[in-house]
């Protein structure tokens, strides 16, 4: 079941600034990211590791679709995960969406399936290759690894990503800004000798964007 308005109402609720609950009320229904992450999963009933989950919205969202046995987020930005408690507990979900701060990879209790949206690029070249191992190893069997990133190859829409991440750096929305986009070869590179199975699909949107939806699991 994907959220309808009066689902993603309710879970704006949940949230204490007036800004968080306004935006978190009309992501779901303009990134096709989250749509897309319950499609990846349905039917695989199995806890997730949500790598830079911010305020745990996707958490949120697949709950709402009764996709998961279980939720860890993760985060280094302590604010954010103060607020996603507060609204996880809010919502009576504190034993079902739990958020941790600390560095993206570190090592949580979990064999599940693992998300990654827009967080490699924030990441040295060296780290994200890291990373996605960290990812590898908490997926389970049957689990599947959610990843939405900019990718690197030089069209239009590539130009245009950076642009706007020169944008968001200098008006200070994230310190530090991107540091490298990786190519869809850098993915593939890391994750195919560890026996994942990696297939990659745009997921522009409605946006000018060079975003790619990829999903990769161990098995075919």
């Amino acid at each position: 079941m994907i959220p309808d308005s009066r689902t993603r109402q309710r879970i704006a609720s949940r949230f204490s600034r007036r800004g968080d609950r306004i935006y978190i009320h009309g992501k779901p229904a303009t990134d096709p990211v989250y749509a897309a992450a319950a499609r990846a999963i349905a039917g695989k009933r199995l806890p997730l590791l949500d790598i830079g989950c911010g305020l745990g919205l996707l958490g949120h969202y697949l709950h709402a679709c009764d996709a998961l046995d279980g939720y860890v987020g993760l985060d280094h930005d302590a604010r954010k995960i103060a607020m996603g408690r507060v609204a996880a507990e809010r919502a009576g979900l504190g034993g079902e969406i739990a958020l941790c701060e600390g560095d993206a990879a570190t090592p949580q209790a979990l064999r599940g399936h693992v998300a990654m949206l827009d967080v490699l690029h924030y990441l040295p070249q060296e780290r994200q290759g890291e990373l996605l191992a960290f990812a590898v190893d908490h997926l389970a069997d049957d689990g599947v690894l959610i990843l939405r990133n900019v990718i690197r190859d030089g069209s239009w829409r590539y130009r245009a990503t950076v642009w706007e991440e020169k944008f968001i750096k200098a008006v200070g929305w994230i310190p530090g800004g991107a540091q490298y986009f990786p190519t869809e070869d850098d993915i593939r590179g890391v994750l195919e000798p560890r026996g994942i199975r990696v297939d990659f699909r745009p997921l522009f949107g409605r946006t000018p964007y060079n975003s790619y939806l990829m999903t990769a699991s161990r098995r075919a």
